[in-house]
């Protein structure tokens, strides 16, 4: 289990951490600022110099997904996290690959007011250095603005604690009461176990009217899908995606739906890579749109979109897949693809 502190810088999370692991039995404390330190070692400086934040390094969030399962399978109990996240398709990425390793999170945030989080900035301590002072405060007033505005969507996942007038022992135990009622619950968030194998995988294209193709927007990842999933031992491929479909969307699909491409994606560690089949799941009826109901668990959006929209939504691989079924549809046909590529 894992106990994710959220807040702002100078919110109070490491300090309320070290407090909490007195507090909760066999519990660790895991700083991911420690995995951001040592790629600054490891990696090039041009690679660094292209980000603004190491979170922004995809490297930096699957170390964090796998150190801290790393952690929990070689100590057990509890490990208590604090990290500021404020992009939510950051958290969606680390809690997701959490998810798929069965391991909970209880996400908390610490939320003290605005003027007591810029008062406990302005006192703390900086590195002793000609322009520390200035450049550290600065750094942490310009994070208050992103705060602010990720506050919409951390409110709703996380159980909120005020620290405005409470000091870290207050905070510490307000968390593991919480923890332990079950007001912080672990997110919901519904991921498959990672693969030890290749897999199959189908997706279904479902289109308005205008020829537009529906996506999904996952809770436990980053980037629009399609709907579908991975297809269970024995389970045909088309009607795997029938069941996706049903299970995603609430939609009954009464054909089964026609294959357009057949994409081999190839290993590439830390995925396995396997088959990636789309199939033709045609246009929605009249009044289908309005009866779709997404598990707000897995899934938070869906839309159609034209094919130059869906080219900034969906991760590049899966949009040269969409890029050639589009095609295959057209031609009423079924494509041969390996890695996004036609062949034969």
């Amino acid at each position: 289990m894992i106990v994710w502190i959220n807040g702002a810088f100078g919110a109070g999370k490491t300090t309320a951490a070290r407090e909490l692991i007195d507090l909760i039995p066999n519990s660790t404390l895991f700083d991911p600022e420690l995995v951001g330190a040592g790629l600054r070692y490891v990696l090039p400086q041009k690679r660094l110099d292209d980000v603004g934040d190491f979170q922004d390094l995809p490297i930096w969030r699957r170390l964090v997904v796998d150190t801290a399962a790393a952690l929990l399978a070689e100590l057990g109990g509890v490990l208590v996290v604090p990290m500021t996240l404020l992009r939510q398709e950051y958290r969606d990425e680390v809690f997701g690959g959490l998810a798929a390793r069965r391991i909970p999170v209880h996400h908390v945030l610490l939320s003290p007011d605005e003027t007591i989080l810029r008062a406990r900035i302005a006192g703390r301590p900086v590195p002793d250095t000609p322009d520390g002072d200035q450049r550290v405060r600065q750094w942490a007033y310009d994070r208050i603005e992103p705060y602010r505005a990720a506050l919409g969507w951390i409110t709703a996942d996380a159980h909120v604690i005020d620290t405005s007038r409470i000091d870290p022992h207050e905070t510490a135990r307000r968390i593991a009461a919480a923890v332990h009622s079950g007001a912080a619950a672990a997110c919901e968030i519904v991921q498959t176990p990672e693969p030890t194998a290749e897999t199959v995988a189908a997706g279904v294209l479902l289109f308005d009217d205008e020829d537009r193709v529906l996506l999904v927007d996952p809770t436990y990842k980053p980037g629009w899908e399609f709907p579908g999933g991975v297809v269970e031992r024995g389970e045909p491929p088309a009607r795997a995606g029938m069941r996706e479909v049903a299970e995603e969307l609430g939609l009954e699909l009464a054909d089964v739906p026609r294959l357009l491409v057949v994409d081999w994606e190839a290993p590439r560690a830390p995925r396995f890579g396997g088959l990636r089949l789309l199939f033709d799941g045609g246009r929605l009826p009249d009044g289908d749109e309005r009866r779709i109901r997404l598990p707000g668990p897995e899934l938070r959006d869906w839309r159609f979109v034209g094919e130059q929209e869906a080219a900034h939504l969906l991760p590049p691989a899966r949009y040269e897949r969409l890029r050639w079924a589009l095609r295959a549809r057209e031609r009423g046909t079924v494509l041969n693809l390996e890695a996004g590529i036609p062949v034969g």
